[in-house]
């Protein structure tokens, strides 16, 4: 195992760290997911406390993370963590489910979402947000085949302007007081009518974790930092935690302005939450304007993820752990840019668009995504005992105890699911464990070593 410190210069300090940690966590998700997390919580006390709960969570996760990050710093991220620990197969399988599932189905949804927020801006009907939005995945994928610098550009570009419609609902919100007729309580913490407490909060949880998703590529800069072992963990719980407060005053201030239930701009089944919510604080033209900026922020996370994305089925393809490998490692003559691989993503991408389940796609992907999640935090454990003399640039702090509860608040998330959203579930799995025949088949072919 090559060390990351020996191959990159160490530049970063603790503040470029910190920008770093929020950039990459910082999404489209919490302009989006008020209305599912409200939903399946049934009230704002609950809504609440799953939001507070998903934020500790993540950072226990993205401190735990950050460990395998820094001491396996190879291209592929979470496949060659689960690899290093358990083995090919289990590698390859993350691979493929990233490839299948959680980049394609945020490609997805953030384009469903993009369509809706398009469509409620210019008046125009529901029946344009799928043709809105495969439009909006198609471009983006356009600009990534053009190269890395023209994505890279248009990831820089929105990376600052996202932040701008999120600090105005916070900084408005705060002083705007709520609205009347609209009740807000944060205690006692409660479930909604017919809504189990720990099946609210299980349900919440999974909503709130497409909002928060983005910590485990925290850890990738750990071998280019000045003091990884004192910044990065400052970075991370700092970061994470400082997104925790934004997404609590977000959140809380979608519940204050709007109703929860039985208005036209209520909070529950409503995705243009963060549109309604703008209206109030700025008015009509000033929602707007917060609107296309939110747009723009949209467009942004659906840019990185399509960039990340493709980057996946080449890895595996370079070691023949694909289908159709030559294809998925072709690359364009002039970019270099895995061509084939970005195609196919956006295929998949369009197919899951066409169910126009913006909810559906995103709790599928977490709940699939935190089945090697919660792989990786065990990993964490498994290799301070198997593997004591691998370096590591930085180790997580009070160990075992955050990695116990990252891994306790991941299982609670998937056991949860299973039971609630059974179906969802399934699906997931079913579309994970398509790849295991595929698996057997091109290791018996290439012979590639386990």
């Amino acid at each position: 195992m090559k060390n990351q410190e020996n191959q990159l210069k160490k530049t970063i300090g603790f503040f470029p760290a910190l920008a770093t940690v929020m950039g990459t966590v910082i999404g489209a998700g919490v302009f989006f997911k008020a209305s599912n997390v409200a939903e399946v919580t049934g009230s704002t006390s609950l809504a609440m406390m799953a939001w507070f709960i998903g934020g500790i969570i993540s950072i226990c996760a993205g401190l735990t993370g950050a460990e395998l990050a820094a001491a396996i710093p190879e291209t592929g991220g979470l496949t060659k963590y689960l690899q290093h620990t358990y083995g090919g197969f289990w590698g390859f399988l993350a691979g493929w489910a990233q490839s299948i599932i959680y980049f394609p189905a945020n490609v997805a949804a953030l384009a469903i979402i993009f369509g809706t927020q398009v469509a409620n801006l210019f008046g125009i009907s529901n029946s344009a947000v799928v043709p809105i939005a495969i439009i909006c995945a198609i471009t983006v994928t356009l600009i990534n085949l053009m190269g890395a610098k023209a994505a890279g550009f248009v990831q820089s570009l929105t990376l600052v302007i996202k932040l701008i419609p999120l600090a105005l609902i916070v900084v408005v919100g705060l002083f705007h007081g709520g609205s009347s007729g609209v009740n807000f309580s944060l205690f006692p913490v409660t479930p909604g009518q017919h809504i189990g407490l720990w099946t609210g909060l299980g349900q919440g949880l999974l909503a709130t974790m497409f909002a928060y998703d983005g910590w485990i590529h925290v850890g990738n800069i750990a071998g280019e930092m000045k003091n990884p072992s004192k910044d990065l963990p400052k970075a991370i719980s700092i970061g994470i935690g400082l997104i925790m407060v934004v997404y609590l005053i977000v959140n809380a201030v979608f519940l204050m302005l709007l109703p929860l239930l039985g208005a036209h701009n209520a909070v529950i089944g409503n995705l243009n939450v963060a549109s309604d919510a703008s209206k109030v604080l700025f008015g009509g033209l000033g929602g707007k304007i917060v609107t296309i900026g939110i747009l723009i922020s949209v467009y942004g996370t659906i840019n990185g993820y399509t960039m990340t994305g493709m980057r996946i089925p080449l890895a595996m393809a370079e070691e023949h752990k694909l289908p159709f490998s030559n294809l998925f490692g072709a690359l364009t003559k002039k970019t270099r840019i895995p061509w084939f691989s970005g195609v196919f993503q956006l295929c998949v991408a369009i197919i899951m668009m066409l169910t126009n389940a913006f909810d559906a796609l995103t709790n599928m992907l977490v709940f699939v995504i935190w089945l090697f999640y919660c792989m990786a935090f065990m990993a964490v454990m498994i290799l301070r005992k198997r593997e004591p003399n691998l370096v590591r640039p930085y180790k997580v702090p009070a160990y075992p105890v955050i990695p116990i509860i990252a891994l306790l608040g991941g299982l609670f998330i998937v056991i949860n699911t299973l039971f609630t959203q059974f179906i969802l579930a399934a699906i997931g799995i079913v579309l994970t464990a398509i790849g295991i025949p595929f698996y057997f088949y091109l290791k018996k072919k290439y012979k590639f070593e386990d």
